[in-house]
């Protein structure tokens, strides 16, 4: 249990997080998550509701017993080193707002894990997945369906729920596409042949009226399309290519990075095409050997030269 003003602090912090720093309404959902799990804690464990002084005033000690507490109910490393994250960020607003010392929080150790580095697809292998998954259809027009939405991965660097949030009012698809991503940050993606026609032989299948607001995806019932299905379909098609588990439909995304960035594509450009904040977000979706990267990377750089 915690205390109104609390509850209204945190409030505060996650309407800050929405318009300030841009957050999507999936990571603002996760935040309130993660903090909301550690004061709950916090309030068994103190033996009290927590309000604003309480909170102040926690030790190192008890964020190692949180963090025990964590692990010994089962949460991996990863999802306790972002719960920490979502913490120290509470805590660090918090603290500059409620003018006390945080040093107990912001100093606790992140637990260590390897980070999963996106695997992308050499570009006979993108190509071969396409035309399995459109293989897997049981009725032409889904399998069409299939094989557009994940043309729209590879050949755009479309997310699934970019590609999903598709509409009647984007088609026929124009030779660009105005995508809003991530925090609702917008980028215009140029959409190549392939993509058009892929699109374009679904829609002649598509046994659904499609007006403009409606989704361009759909599911057998007419509704918007799952992407579960469309992990689904992807999971089938690397099983019959011998693909290892890392060829997701997101892998589609990687791939289309890097081969962008092998055929001689300028780095930052990259970055703008799939609406990533950073450029170091850019890099860890690329697979191409390090020399190759710096020398695209000089190039990039505004010091360079």
């Amino acid at each position: 249990m915690i205390s109104p003003a609390l509850t209204h602090a945190l409030d505060d912090w996650l309407s800050h997080q929405k318009a300030l720093a841009g957050a999507a309404d999936n990571t603002i959902k996760a935040y309130q998550t993660d903090v909301l799990g550690f004061l709950a804690f916090m309030s068994d464990y103190k033996g009290g509701p927590q309000g604003l002084d309480p909170i102040a005033k926690i030790e190192t000690r008890d964020m190692r017993s949180w963090m025990a507490h964590e692990r010994g109910r089962g949460v991996g490393a990863r999802s306790l080193a972002r719960s920490l994250s979502a913490v120290k960020s509470f805590y660090r607003w918090l603290a500059s707002r409620e003018d006390f010392e945080p040093t107990a929080v912001l100093s606790t150790r992140s637990p260590k894990f390897q980070k999963k580095l996106p695997r992308p697809l050499a570009e006979d292998t993108a190509s071969a997945v396409i035309e399995t998954v459109e293989l897997q259809g049981r009725e032409p027009w889904v399998a069409a369906r299939d094989s557009a939405v994940i043309t729209l991965l590879y050949g755009c660097g479309l997310r699934i729920s970019e590609a999903l949030g598709l509409t009647g009012a984007d088609v026929p698809l124009p030779t660009t596409l105005r995508i809003v991503g991530k925090g609702g940050k917008e980028r215009i993606v140029p959409v190549i042949d392939a993509a058009q026609q892929a699109v374009a032989q679904y829609l002649e299948l598509c046994p659904h009226h499609m007006e403009p607001s409606a989704p361009l995806f759909r599911g057998v019932r007419g509704g918007p399309l799952n992407p579960r299905l469309v992990q689904k379909v992807m999971e089938q098609a690397r099983m019959q290519l011998g693909l290892p588990a890392t060829a997701t439909p997101h892998a589609m995304r990687h791939s289309f990075a890097t081969h962008l960035l092998t055929a001689g594509g300028d780095l930052r450009a990259i970055q703008e095409l799939l609406g990533h904040a950073s450029l170091s977000t850019t890099q860890a979706y690329t697979a191409v050997d390090a020399a190759r990267l710096m020398e695209v990377y000089d190039k990039a750089h505004p010091k360079a030269g």
